[in-house]
């Protein structure tokens, strides 16, 4: 679109908005019908350590929103020299699962216990005997059942449990609902009747722990919907909420709101079945979209749901970059105590490219990148460890390339999983996220890290916000003649631009090298944990 037909667009609310909370950065994107970009805004915030939990606080979630719908309602006034004043549709995304709770008067009655929380093996564990089906530990059904089993006080008051996703759709539209996707988060879905499993749910009712409490857990879960159904409108209260300006109109229809991977999905056009995608961040998770079912429970492998209700097998990690953030962090203070002040992206892909002279198997050094704890290794807790033996060869760039190697050691851990054990096969792969920002390296080293080529999209950049504007277009009436898959093949990936790389064979057999090292060294990793509660 031109920027005439853009401006007309805009003053008459033919416009999309899509927002996504991640875990470092909240972001909004606006759309048109033609799912260009014609605006973006961003908040960066991070989540804090309290009390032995990690959490966000919900008054931050607000000012992250605002901030980033404020720069999109400056930026298109630069542009475009028009006030928005009508959207037709919002979707909302947020990063899956974890705990939020509140009472029938709507009063938050414990922090926001995030995904990245490893406090509920007790529970997860019990669950996935009882249920015959996995339950992680980052799931808001076995945050809900270790409170009931410590016997927390919060638990006699609970009226509805959410994500982060759904919270923020309720107070926008006054909807308690959840996108499929996101709902497979909180609790086993039925791929049949695309709603929660009602014989678990049976399961769970009887349990003389769950039985003590006057709420019944059928009525306190938000309603699953799937994408292109309606979940209500904008309020004249949510309006207030998100456009503090006071300019937005109600009346907005509402997509249902999704987890970060389903937006991650929809943005990589990866939601039929043998598709998949990675999405490589602050942690880090495969989407492998399933034609059968698997053969057996894998403790490390999560059975959610794509924004359509298909199963998908899902390998999460809760690590992944924020070592490397850390690392990089001390490098750049080096280089400011010399006076040379670097760019984050030239401070960035100076490292990245100087792994191009690493030796394959980084050199036999070896890094351990949890900030906290990670279920694939089993490692309750978080402490960020580099290992090396004496005649390692400690170089820069052997040391950089054992950083992104560990980052993707636990990904890696669980897909040999899907690939050796279900002999799950993808015909696409598809990646995502900032280990992206610098071309080729980051791509190359996932490509063999996994043994797999692996594509990237010129819509990488764009992200779960984009993939959640798309969703919010996919929920107008007019769209609900075909299937969100043809919908993205049709409509919004009718013309993809993307590079695909190819394994190396000696990366390959290099990386094959470093996580037999990284598996046989955990040892190490579990010590330091211990010995530095």
């Amino acid at each position: 679109m031109n920027l005439v037909e853009t401006s007309k667009a805009i003053k008459q609310g033919d416009i999309f908005l899509g927002i996504e909370l991640g875990s470092t950065r909240i972001k909004s994107v606006l759309i048109t019908k033609n799912f260009d970009i014609i605006a973006s805004g961003s908040y960066v915030w991070e989540n804090n350590f309290e009390n032995g939990i990690w959490t966000y606080s919900l008054e931050e979630v607000w000012r992250g929103i605002q901030s980033s719908y404020s720069q999109i309602l400056a930026d298109v006034q630069g542009k475009y020299h028009t006030p928005i004043t009508k959207i037709s549709a919002i979707g909302v995304s947020a990063m899956m699962h974890g705990y939020l709770v509140f009472s029938k008067s709507g009063e938050l009655l414990t922090p926001f216990r995030t995904w990245r929380n490893n406090i509920t093996e007790e529970a997860a564990s019990e669950l996935t005997t009882l249920f015959n089906f996995n339950i992680p530990e980052r799931w808001s059904i076995a945050h809900l059942y270790q409170a009931i089993l410590n016997k927390e006080s919060h638990v006699n008051n609970i009226n509805f449990i959410t994500t982060l996703a759904g919270y923020v759709h309720w107070k926008l539209s006054g909807e308690k609902v959840l996108g499929i996707g996101d709902a497979s988060g909180v609790f086993p879905i039925d791929e049949t009747t695309k709603n929660y499993h009602q014989d678990m749910l049976d399961i769970f009712s009887n349990l003389e722990k769950v039985k003590q409490y006057q709420w019944d857990i059928r009525e306190t879960l938000p309603k699953v919907l799937i994408a292109g159904e309606p979940a209500g409108t904008l309020t004249n209260e949510g309006a207030q909420l998100l456009d503090v300006s006071g300019h937005l109109q109600p009346g907005s229809l509402m997509a249902p709101p999704e987890g970060d991977a389903g937006t991650g999905m929809v943005s990589t056009n990866s939601v039929r079945k043998r598709t998949g995608n990675i999405s490589v961040g602050t942690s880090a998770f495969s989407m492998l979209v399933l034609d059968k079912p698997l053969k057996k429970v894998h403790r490390d492998i999560d059975v959610v749901t794509t924004p359509t209700g298909s199963p998908v097998a899902m390998v999460h990690t809760n690590n992944c970059l924020s070592d490397i953030n850390a690392w990089a962090n001390l490098f750049k203070e080096f280089a400011e105590r010399l006076g040379i002040n670097l760019t984050t992206d030239r401070l960035f892909e100076t490292l990245f490219l100087v792994t191009t002279k690493a030796e394959p198997n980084a050199g036999g050094l070896l890094n351990y990148s949890y900030l906290s704890g990670e279920n694939i290794t089993k490692m309750p807790a978080g402490r960020p460890l580099f290992v090396r033996e004496p005649n390692s060869s400690f170089t820069l760039a052997n040391f950089f390339l054992s950083q992104l190697y560990a980052a993707l050691a636990p990904l890696k851990i669980g897909m040999d999983i899907l690939k050796n054990e279900e002999e799950i096969e993808t015909n696409v792969l598809i990646a995502q996220g900032g280990l992206f920002k610098t071309p080729i390296i980051g791509q190359q080293i996932l490509a063999n890290a996994l043994n797999t080529p692996i594509t990237i999209m010129n819509t990488a950049g764009e992200g779960g916000a984009w993939g959640m504007a798309i969703l919010a277009v996919y929920v107008m009436p007019d769209e609900q003649s075909i299937s969100l898959e043809d919908f993205l093949d049709q409509k919004v990936f009718l013309h993809p631009k993307s590079i695909t790389l190819n394994p190396e064979p000696e990366g390959v057999l290099g990386y094959q090298q470093f996580i037999k090292k990284y598996k046989a060294g955990l040892p190490i990793e579990a010590v330091a944990i211990n010995s530095f509660p």
